[in-house]
């Protein structure tokens, strides 16, 4: 018997395509889930996802959404509601975008800001809000935030600022949803081995980076992975509006 049984569970993970959101939506998958994935534009990537997911013995879904487009998001939950019309169980909001270039705020386009505030904030705000009426009682919800939005990130605030927004979100919507037994948590990484990431990587910075985590390495996918998964589990039942920590000691240094 597997310690974590997501059996009979229904999933959605935004932002399944790679990284992050793959690894969490296997990890489902290997823990009985069916997942359901949106992607923005990487279709074959998607695929590839879902071929993951049916080779742990389960079944996935992929829609295509882009997440900064209200209308698109209620265009994806209409068909949610077609294919599901009981509901889900849970909800990962982990699509997001980082500007890699680092840029102090005298110098941050407005279009840069709002681009990815429309991503990072708006789209979780508008999909947050859809699944919050289909999420079925004893649901889970996770956010995947980031040390940025604990202690701020210098030359990024754009990204820094989504990031603390949903921490502040966590807090306030683990009360609006306690009453249907539905827990809101978030994940705060630091730096993770993904292609999101890899600009900040290259010519030695991996390096860098990685003497600068008391735990001496980046994190993998997959090292997000199951601490969200166990969020989603009913080991974790009792645990609502908190923020958990997985970047190996990072956010302590500073």
């Amino acid at each position: 018997m597997s310690l974590i049984d997501l059996s009979g569970k229904l999933a959605l993970v935004t932002g399944g395509s790679r990284g992050i959101g793959r690894a969490t939506a296997q990890l489902l998958a290997r823990a009985g889930a069916r997942v359901g994935i949106t992607f923005h534009s990487r279709e074959q990537d998607a695929r590839e996802t879902l071929k993951l997911i049916q080779a742990e013995g389960s079944s996935g879904w992929a829609y295509q959404v882009d997440l900064a487009e209200e209308q698109q998001i209620l265009a994806w939950f209409h068909r949610v509601d077609e294919e599901f019309p009981d509901g889900f169980d849970i909800f990962v909001a982990n699509a997001g975008i980082w500007p890699p270039e680092a840029k102090p705020i005298v110098d941050l386009p407005t279009a840069q800001w709002r681009k990815t505030l429309a991503v990072n904030l708006d789209g979780v705000y508008f999909a947050t809000r859809e699944a919050g009426k289909r999420l079925r009682p004893s649901g889970r919800i996770v956010f995947v935030s980031s040390t940025a939005g604990q202690r701020g990130e210098a030359y990024h605030a754009d990204y820094a600022a989504t990031k603390g927004a949903l921490i502040s979100m966590t807090k306030g919507l683990c009360v609006e949803f306690a009453n249907r037994n539905i827990t809101v948590n978030s994940v705060a990484p630091g730096w993770v081995d993904t292609e999101m990431s890899e600009p900040a990587y290259a010519e030695g910075g991996l390096e860098k980076i990685a003497a600068s985590i008391p735990l001496g390495r980046v994190a993998s996918a997959e090292d997000i992975a199951g601490p969200i998964v166990f969020l989603c589990s009913e080991l974790a039942r009792h645990i609502t509006g908190e923020i958990l920590n997985i970047n190996g000691g990072a956010v302590l240094c500073g």
